[in-house]
């Protein structure tokens, strides 16, 4: 049975980890560890979270001296994770009791991809779920696929070693970490889609990946693209040129304006159909 590590960044989390605790004891799937990186919290996370894990070698703690943002704090777990595979959980989110054997089996059946992904619910505070956030689909992956409008989210796991073929979640992010990674994984392998929702994602103020304004986050995330794009040795997109350094989000969406068009929508949806048969 191979080893999988739940991934957990936390900061100022500390009331809600109990849910995320709860639910990772309780799975149906045996071999797992949770590495868990404090990024210097200011409530009482370290105390909660030690007190949760203390009669449980399976949980590992880690602390951040000083506070380094989100990029570094998952780079950090990601780096400190012995599985075969990895799945990054919000310490303020929940998963299913069943949610990591799910994905583990996808992955016995389709042994050569790199990762899997699943539906997910949108749930209120207390963690009730709410709706399924339907914009997730299996996707067509191929050089000028950027998850963008969104397709790709939690649950979200991935095999170490596709992790290691890449330069790894991009420390100096303060959002749009996980699409830095999924953007990487997609780019030295294939995913699969679960339709089932397995992550209980929580609506609130806080979190580690909620924080900060939705402009910052919509920048970061374009940053994040144009970065993909030169890795991907992208030079220009529907004869408009890839700029060699990044200068405004605005510039990269209107690069791949023409994805949110039905035409390219109904073509994409074609093309994933075949390669599911």
């Amino acid at each position: 049975m191979n080893k999988i590590s739940i991934l957990i960044a936390n900061y100022n989390n500390g009331r809600y980890f109990e849910d995320c605790y709860d639910s990772l004891v309780i799975q149906s799937y045996d071999n797992w560890e949770v590495i868990i990186v404090d990024d210097c919290s200011t409530d009482d996370s370290v105390n909660i979270i030690k007190n949760l894990i203390k009669n449980d070698s399976r949980f590992k703690l880690y602390e951040n001296e000083v506070n380094r943002g989100c990029g570094y704090t998952k780079r950090k777990c990601a780096e400190l994770a012995t599985g075969d595979y990895c799945a990054f959980l919000d310490p303020d989110d929940a998963l299913f009791y069943y949610s990591i054997e799910c994905c583990m089996e996808e992955f016995q059946k389709h042994p050569k991809i790199a990762a899997v992904y699943s539906q997910l619910f949108f749930c209120d505070e207390n963690l009730n779920p709410k709706e399924v956030f339907t914009k997730i689909k299996q996707i067509h992956n191929d050089k000028y696929f950027f998850n963008c409008p969104i397709q790709i989210s939690a649950f979200f796991v991935f095999k170490k070693e596709a992790y290691l073929k890449t330069e790894g979640i991009n420390p100096y992010l303060r959002s749009a970490v996980d699409q830095d990674l999924y953007l990487k994984i997609l780019e030295v392998g294939e995913a699969k889609f679960i339709q089932e929702p397995l992550y209980k994602y929580r609506l609130h103020s806080g979190g580690i990946s909620q924080a900060g304004s939705r402009g910052h986050a919509k920048d970061s995330f374009a940053k994040v693209i144009h970065q993909s794009m030169k890795r991907r040795g992208i030079t220009s997109i529907k004869n408009k040129n890839i700029p060699e350094h990044f200068t405004s989000s605005e510039e990269i969406y209107n690069l791949l304006s023409y994805q949110t068009k039905i035409p390219y929508r109904l073509m994409s949806k074609i093309k994933t159909t075949f390669t599911i048969l």
